[in-house]
């Protein structure tokens, strides 16, 4: 089995070498210059016009088209990323294997849970947090454009050939025997994911990579960004809350993903080398977890920052009021910096740590929420006494409140060594996780979607759809996380196809949950589809009446700007609105 894995691994290395050759080839990329709110940049590059068709959306360096694009391709892997959960569900509605027995059964089960954990980690929350850094970072901080424009466009590319590897064992599965899609879970544990014959491991391992690499290429350009292209008016002092996060997150990015990056290269090196990096002889499986959760838990920050930067953005914009405590909030957002990268032991407290280790990292683990404590006070506060304009993305905003609280404070139980040790593997981390990464993640980004969509589209999407997604996400979300919540207290261990009769009725509560969640996420899609195409021109550069409560800040203005260009320039015809 060994060779084939060998020459699977070269002709993929081929093909990367290939990709980049390609990559390096376009020289036509700053053919033209975004335009940006100064005109040093521009004056210096390029031309006034931008190609159009197809041609733009390939060959463009523009901050905001490439923010776009994260957009829509973070949107296809959403759907791929929730069609894989919502068969997990279905499945799940019974205590044996029914749904999916005809089409794998326990082993296709855990390949759509690896699927499922790695596309809405990194294939979706990644990449839609890109999306709106890419178009809004820029321009709230007064730039011209990113500091590395075609590093830019790169760091987008590479993503679509990543997903190809880390979805084609699907694909391939009809057509080349043996070569199915990686079923070694989302935390590639090893032994595993060492000893798994099936050479589509190393195809989806090749994938998950190159992934890595766009994401730290992006990172290292945000500070770059962030640090060197601010606007004269910008100082440290009045860096918007966003950016911060941004700028956070790209630290991150950098300590944490070239460790993941060595992991998943010495795991490709045992797999097909014949190494002993985490055989028993060797480093064993624990250097694997040790690793990955280095790199892990920090990933849940770089995940969750920046979407605690679009709250603090977007809601007191609707609620009246200056951002409460901005000081502490941005000390708060580089104090879970720091502490992020001393909690990752707390996934291996059950593994036979040394007591004295478990009681340090526990002690990390629960000082890690009092940052996080902070800012939602400092929420609550800015809300207080507002006056409060209950829009969509407002609503999703006070939903992510409420879901990252109950979030949080699962979390704090799990974070106590003697809880954990019952709890750990059961449904409780299921549902702590979901209420994290759906619940906050998810819903700071569907607000962005709506607070961001008249800037990026010049058009207003439906507000009646918007409100169905948001109360269909809410009730949708809290009945299936509870559910597995409940499903964690009696016992009901993660990851299993199968399970006793006596937890049918949560996991079918949890399944009818997570068909409100598809029934929301499809509002969703289609009031930003139907609305992109035919929904009401907006007219006024402050659709959102940010002039009135004194936050104004630069990105409208520059859509302002834009907005009366058009008007002098003739615009479009608009009587069909």
């Amino acid at each position: 089995m060994a060779e084939p894995q060998i020459v699977l691994t070269v002709l993929m290395g081929v093909l990367l070498v290939i990709v980049a050759g390609w990559l390096t080839r376009l020289e036509d990329w700053r053919s033209y210059t975004p335009l940006g709110t100064g005109g040093g940049y521009g004056e210096a590059t390029g031309h006034e016009e931008k190609p159009g068709g197809l041609t733009r959306w390939l060959t463009t360096v523009d901050h905001k088209d490439i923010g776009i694009l994260y957009a829509v391709y973070g949107t296809l892997a959403f759907a791929w990323g929730g069609l894989a959960a919502l068969l997990i569900r279905l499945e799940l509605i019974s205590p044996s294997m029914d749904v999916l027995s005809s089409i794998g059964g326990a082993t296709f089960y855990n390949a759509l849970m690896t699927t499922h954990g790695i596309t809405m980690l990194f294939l979706f929350a990644a990449p839609m947090i890109a999306a709106f850094a890419n178009f809004a970072v820029p321009l709230l901080i007064d730039a011209d454009d990113m500091a590395f424009p075609r590093i830019n466009a790169i760091a987008f590319w590479i993503l679509p050939f990543a997903t190809v590897l880390i979805w084609a064992g699907f694909f391939t599965k009809p057509f080349l025997e043996g070569v199915g899609p990686a079923a070694i879970s989302w935390t590639m544990y090893t032994p595993l994911s060492v000893v798994a014959e099936n050479p589509g491991v190393d195809v989806f391992l090749l994938g998950f990579h190159l992934s890595g690499i766009s994401t730290t290429m992006a990172g290292i350009n945000f500070i770059a960004t962030i640090v060197a292209e601010r606007g004269d008016d910008v100082s440290w002092a009045n860096l918007d809350i966003f950016s911060w996060t941004i700028l956070t997150q790209g630290a991150l990015i950098l300590f944490a993903f070239p460790l993941l990056g060595a992991a998943v290269i010495m795991l490709l090196l045992d797999r097909n080398f014949g190494t002993v990096f985490f055989a028993p002889e060797g480093g064993g499986a624990m250097l694997w977890q040790h690793l990955f959760w280095f790199f892990g838990h920090p990933e849940v920050y770089i995940l969750v920052l920046p979407p605690m930067g679009l709250v603090s953005l977007i809601l007191p914009k609707f609620a009246g009021r200056k951002l409460f405590g901005f000081k502490f909030i941005v000390y708060s957002t580089l104090a879970i910096g720091v502490l992020s990268f001393g909690v990752w032991a707390h996934h291996m407290f059950t593994t036979g740590l040394d007591p004295r280790l478990r009681g340090s990292f526990m002690a990390v683990s629960l000082a890690i929420a009092i940052p996080s404590a902070v800012k939602v006070f400092n929420w609550i506060t800015t809300m207080w006494n507002g006056k409060l304009r209950m829009t969509a993305p407002m609503l999703f905003m006070i939903g992510f409140v409420q879901n990252f609280i109950l979030g949080g404070v699962t979390g704090v139980f799990l974070a106590a060594v003697p809880f954990d040790l019952v709890m750990q593997d059961t449904y409780y981390v299921v549902g702590h996780f979901h209420f994290i990464v759906y619940g906050a993640i998810g819903f700071a980004l569907f607000g962005a979607s709506y607070y961001f969509f008249p800037m990026m589209t010049g058009r207003m999407y439906q507000k009646r759809f918007a409100h169905w997604h948001f109360w269909t996400a809410l009730f949708g979300s809290n009945i299936t996380f509870i559910a597995m919540l409940i499903l964690g207290y009696g016992g009901m261990p993660r990851r299993y196809a199968t399970y006793l009769p006596r937890f049918t009725d949560w996991h079918v509560v949890a399944t009818i949950g997570a068909l409100l969640i598809t029934i929301s996420t499809i509002f969703w899609v289609w009031n930003m589809v139907q609305s992109w195409r035919e929904g009401p021109r907006v007219e006024d550069g402050d659709p959102w009446n940010l002039k009135e409560v004194g936050q104004f800040t630069y990105d409208w203005q520059w859509f302002e700007q834009k907005q009366q260009t058009m008007l002098a320039d003739g615009g479009e015809d608009q009587d069909d609105d």
